[in-house]
């Protein structure tokens, strides 16, 4: 029998294939892990989260690399969540290339980052410099998806020109659009 390449190339997987019961078992034990496998700690590196406690956050928000949004926290630290931060001592500053300032006072704040949404509660002051209005409300939400501010509760207007007191309110940023829901009280 003459050993050519065509033959050589079949008879060393053939001859792998028998001599396997010599050399499988010691193979499988190289190529096994070490340390085994503990479903506990596994699960517990699966639900840790980041929790944090910041004095003195900036957090700053862009929409289609423009800058929109400065929120200033006196504190912030991790909410319900390691997705949401929750704020102390919220100072906000809306300032979108070509429209016009808005600031936003509060005690407290929560960003949610999955929604891109921001609530701001108890004793929320919204101004507008350049219109010189001020509205205070409790409740504040930002939905960032939809540049939309909407507060369910009731909101106070003022400015030198009018005094506004109102149910609801939704405000479109992107067309400076007022809707309010309820009663509404105007004096001019």
């Amino acid at each position: 029998m003459s050993w050519s390449l065509r033959n050589l190339l079949w008879a060393v997987p053939l001859g792998l294939l028998v001599s396997s019961p010599l050399w499988k078992g010691r193979a499988a034990a190289f190529l096994e892990p070490r340390g085994g496998y503990d479903a506990a700690a596994a699960a517990a590196y699966t639900q840790e989260t980041q929790e944090f406690v910041m004095e003195d956050v900036v957090l700053t928000f862009t929409s289609n690399g423009q800058l929109t949004w400065t929120v200033k926290a006196a504190q912030a630290r991790t909410g319900k969540t390691d997705r949401e931060i929750d704020m102390n001592g919220v100072d906000a500053v809306y300032s979108k290339k070509g429209d016009d300032p808005l600031l936003v006072t509060s005690r407290r704040g929560l960003y949610r980052m999955d929604e891109k949404h921001l609530t701001l509660t108890e004793d929320v002051v919204l101004t507008k410099p350049v219109q010189r209005e001020r509205l205070r409300t409790e409740l504040l939400h930002y939905y960032d998806t939809k540049k939309l501010l909407v507060s369910p509760d009731k909101v106070r207007i003022s400015s030198p020109s009018f005094e506004l007191r109102g149910g609801r309110m939704n405000y479109d940023i992107s067309t400076k659009a007022y809707d309010f829901g309820g009663r509404v009280h105007v004096v001019m």
